[in-house]
């Protein structure tokens, strides 16, 4: 069973088209959150992504409570993975120790839009550790300390920052990330 710690990952970047001539731009469009560029709307997901791992790291599988502040960055399946996962580590009396780092993060793509935004990030798990009951750890040995991750943001109007991640899963070939 992979730890939803281990499983983080990052994504984003699409380009916008210029306008030529002499015609003045049309004023930009906005998503419903009011993303009017993909500045905008990269930098809200990066914000959610980090609060994701801020998240995380605050997790003590002793205590459902902090479990509350990973569930608010995420939906769809991803939420439901998050809470199948850290309920099975509380239920088996697991701990977590040790912190997730973003030790890098850029875009892949973000839509037309701005209401979705890809990121590739890499995530230092290096520190990271699950314990069983037994004090066993359940991290694969073969774990790279370094996870290169495609992570997808999506548009929430109950978000602070805008976005929740809908997806997080490793990235074949790219971002290199080195350990």
């Amino acid at each position: 069973m992979k730890s939803p710690i281990v499983r983080l990952a990052a994504i984003a970047t699409l380009v916008i088209a210029l306008t030529a001539g002499c015609t003045p731009d049309p004023a930009p469009t906005s998503s419903p959150t009011g993303f009017t560029s993909e500045e905008q709307a990269f930098a809200a997901a990066e914000q959610t992504y980090r609060a994701y791992v801020d998240a995380l790291n605050q997790v003590d599988l002793s205590d459902p409570q902090t479990f509350e502040a990973v569930y608010q960055w995420t939906t769809g399946d991803l939420n439901a993975s998050d809470r199948k996962g850290l309920s099975e580590y509380h239920a088996s009396g697991s701990a977590v120790s040790g912190s997730s780092v973003v030790a890098s993060l850029s875009s892949i793509s973000v839509s037309e839009n701005f209401d979705t935004v890809q990121l590739a990030s890499c995530l230092d798990v290096s520190s990271v550790d699950v314990r069983d009951a037994a004090g066993n750890s359940l991290v694969d040995v073969n774990r790279a300390d370094v996870q290169s991750l495609e992570v997808t943001a999506e548009e929430s109007s109950t978000s602070p920052t805008g976005f929740v991640i809908s997806t997080i899963s490793g990235r074949d070939g790219g971002p290199a990330c080195g350990a």
